[in-house]
């Protein structure tokens, strides 16, 4: 069993957390990983409404008695949604576990605190990680350079990022991107992370609802086949490799702006990947540990297997590796 600062504080199994990733994180998924002990994660901006999270927590609930969360992330935008009605559908739904992302989450943390959730922030930096610990968050996602999405703008792989967060951070943290087997939960374990995120990994199980074909393609994948855009918006975003992003990437490079990709980019267009299983009809997001993706396993079976090979990673490196005394000039 790896018993951690995280799944005491979260009264979970194994210290494995679902990403809140868009158009994916819905009630069969994050069920099952809740079901194999570790923790599933609703998007609640996948929901078109409030009232539709209201309803998609309900079957969530019924397909699971174990602990899950909704994730709320924070967006810039000209239509905002209507956060503070999304906030009381988890609270009047009694959620006890939030994931947020994005912009400032303080009056987010706040408000939530007050009925008693427990607040997860996910950040891309140490600066972020110790804010997010002041305003109140009970722990910390710390997402590096690896990961799907908007990976932040200081490019600092997970190898640097989480010793770094083990060093500043005082609350459990979670290390996010690039993790997709048991291997990497040990190695961020020795880091000093309290467990681990995954997204893209949790994209290729039975219960993930996408379109198979999107499925087998990151299974194919390398770890070579993804592309960062936007990085001369300084809003780096990690896709998917494929014929759209490419021509978003020309554009901005000959000194394009955001208006002239926006039909490109546009999130209906992406949805309409995971649904149709068309892989060029948009951009989607994938991180780089689509390389270490080799199957598409039940969702519950996976978090289980992981957290096996993890404990079995950890024993078998204290008995075989032997470190000769040195004397000490």
């Amino acid at each position: 069993m790896l018993n951690t600062r995280f799944t005491e504080e979260f009264g979970i199994e194994h210290p494995i957390v679902q990403g809140g990733m868009m158009w994916v994180g819905r009630a069969e998924l994050a069920a099952a990983v809740s079901e194999g002990g570790g923790l599933g994660i609703i998007t609640a901006l996948t929901q078109p409404t409030p009232e539709d999270l209201v309803t998609e927590i309900e079957r969530c609930r019924a397909l699971t008695d174990k602990p899950f969360g909704v994730n709320l992330t924070l967006t810039l935008s000209i239509n905002q949604p209507p956060y503070a009605e999304y906030r009381q559908a988890i609270i009047d739904s009694g959620v006890t576990i939030v994931e947020t992302a994005g912009s400032d989450p303080t009056k987010h943390v706040e408000h939530l605190k007050e009925h008693g959730i427990k607040i997860i922030h996910k950040c891309t930096s140490v600066r972020h990680a110790l804010k997010a610990q002041r305003i109140g968050a009970d722990a910390v996602s710390i997402e590096g350079f690896e990961a799907a999405g908007h990976p932040g703008e200081d490019d600092v792989p997970g190898l640097v990022l989480i010793p770094a967060c083990a060093d500043a951070l005082d609350i459990p943290f979670i290390a996010s991107g690039g993790f997709a087997d048991g291997r990497g939960l040990a190695a961020a374990l020795t880091l000093g992370a309290d467990g681990i995120n995954m997204g893209t990994r949790f994209m290729c199980t039975q219960e993930s609802p996408i379109h198979e074909r999107i499925k087998q393609q990151i299974v194919d994948a390398s770890e070579l086949d993804t592309q960062l855009i936007f990085r001369q918006l300084r809003n780096t975003m990690r896709t998917a490799r494929n014929s759209v992003s490419e021509e978003v990437v020309d554009i901005l490079a000959k000194g394009g702006r955001f208006k002239d990709v926006k039909d490109l980019v546009a999130g209906s267009r992406g949805r309409t990947v995971y649904e149709d299983g068309d892989p060029e009809a948009g951009i989607w997001t994938v991180g780089q540990s689509q390389g270490l993706i080799r199957d598409i396993p039940p969702a519950g079976e996976l978090v289980q297997r992981i957290a096996a090979e993890a404990e079995t990673k950890l024993r078998s490196l204290t008995a075989d590796i032997v470190v000769d005394s040195v004397p000490v000039p």
